[in-house]
């Protein structure tokens, strides 16, 4: 891929421009796959496709920006680095033992609401991401979901979402 030739002060908004343009697709590839084949459907895919996008995610961003150490600070250099960070305004609250994940204006959420389709339940294609994430970093990386659609919530807050690591050296959660 061939980048343009940007002037300084052209870059910032062609990266806002970009990432917004990922966004838009996304939200309007959910919506279609929800009219043409209904919701539930819609739910399996986009669970499908955020595993396997957060795997991709993680390998390119560790590999463009150098991260090669593991646990908490890995992890959260890697959310740091995720354009649904800037999407979605994470809130990372890095701590020693802990990563807290807040995420007060969920686009994707957002944009239903506005559209009058109500939320949608992204708490396991979250969880699926989150943990193709954490294989990708250090399987002893422990998730656990505070609170996401379809959870009830604060309405400042869409999902919260605590990151802790194990002393034991082989753990990786089972999703069920």
């Amino acid at each position: 891929m061939k980048l343009p030739q940007f002037r300084n002060e052209e870059l910032l908004p062609y990266i806002e421009f970009m990432v917004n343009q990922l966004r838009r697709t996304d939200g309007f590839w959910f919506i279609g796959v929800e009219q043409a084949y209904g919701y539930d459907a819609a739910i399996r895919i986009n669970e499908e496709v955020w595993h396997r996008m957060g795997k991709i995610m993680t390998r390119e961003i560790k590999e463009k920006f150098s991260i090669e150490e593991k646990g908490l600070k890995a992890l959260a250099k890697v959310l740091r680095y995720s354009p649904w960070t800037m999407i979605s305004g994470f809130e990372i609250d890095e701590k020693d033992n802990e990563i807290i994940i807040s995420i007060p204006h969920c686009a994707s959420q957002e944009a239903r609401l506005k559209r009058g389709l109500g939320e949608y339940s992204c708490k396991d294609m979250h969880y699926g991401e989150f943990m193709s994430i954490i294989e990708e970093i250090d399987r002893r990386i422990q998730v656990e979901c505070l609170f996401a659609p379809p959870d009830p919530h604060p309405k400042e807050l869409f999902c919260k979402w605590r990151f802790t690591i194990s002393k034991n050296e082989a753990v990786l959660q089972d999703p069920t």
